[in-house]
């Protein structure tokens, strides 16, 4: 599937619109298939910066997203971080089923609160 990531950078007036592609529809979608979804994000934010430098790693951390209703259907998910924002869809999926996959990539890997 190819679907837009809508791109703002801080700073500039304008946005620039990317394409991506995954390999499956989002109805089947695991939570492996929303973390690509959002490192794809953050790499088109990154190359759009910087488009002169090489792929980075790409860490799930340091910026705020969240699961919307699209206007014409389905659901998009926004990026908020220090150099811009993305906007990824609309993908043909629930908004409550996508917001706990996408709660489960971003949480994988942390620490619990506590003492340590």
């Amino acid at each position: 599937m190819t679907y837009p990531i809508d791109i703002w950078l801080r700073g500039t007036d304008y946005a620039t619109t990317r394409e991506s592609t995954t390999a499956s529809e989002p109805a089947a979608w695991t939570d492996a298939d929303v973390e690509i979804v959002l490192k794809d994000m953050l790499r088109a934010v990154d190359r759009e910066k910087n488009p002169k430098s090489e792929e980075r790693p790409v860490f799930l951390r340091g910026f705020s997203w969240i699961v919307n209703p699209y206007q014409d259907g389905g659901v998009v998910i926004a990026i908020e971080l220090q150099a811009g924002a993305a906007v990824a869809g609309p993908f043909d999926i629930g908004r409550q089923e996508l917001e706990q996959m996408v709660t489960r990539v971003m949480t994988q890997g942390q620490v619990p609160p506590g003492v340590h």
